[in-house]
């Protein structure tokens, strides 16, 4: 659990400097989606829509937040937050542009579906760099003794 706080900080300054920029991207392909449905909730009537406005509106009040976030505070555990809210905006249209969702069904030619689609896309494809360059070079916890920590097994009491 440790690992899911690593953050650009924990890592050699090459990778914290990479990490730092790709949660800076992350966070701003993430509110720029949000954006997204917040234009098309406010200006293009998906606030008319029952259930999937309020859906919209959440969405883009959630997104706005949580791009914040990624940015502020850049470490594991937000990015694969980032993660699962790009991948979940995804699976909601696609599974809304095959069966219909709350009776609605989208479809790729409605307005600024690709776009949308290609921000989720990158967010998750640059939020999974952002998470790599925390873990990869972090320098496991150590007990500082120069040696291996070797754990108490209850069971053979050791």
């Amino acid at each position: 659990m440790r690992t899911l706080r690593y953050g650009p900080r924990q890592v050699p300054t090459v990778n914290g400097i990479a990490a730092t920029a790709a949660f800076v991207v992350g966070g701003i392909l993430i509110v720029s989606s949000s954006y997204i449905h917040f234009h098309l909730w406010q200006k293009l009537g998906y606030r008319n829509i029952p259930t999937i406005g309020p859906l919209f509106l959440a969405q883009s009040i959630a997104g706005l937040l949580l791009g914040l976030v990624v940015m502020a505070v850049r470490s594991v555990w937000v990015a694969i937050l980032g993660v699962g809210f790009a991948a979940s905006t995804m699976a909601g249209f696609l599974v809304s542009e095959q069966h219909g969702l709350f009776g609605f069904k989208d479809a790729w030619s409605s307005p600024f579906a690709h776009e949308a689609f290609a921000l989720e896309v990158a967010t998750i494809g640059v939020l999974v760099i952002a998470g790599a360059l925390c873990l990869i070079g972090s320098a496991p916890p150590s007990d500082h003794s120069g040696g291996t920590k070797l754990r108490a097994d209850p069971q053979w009491g050791r």
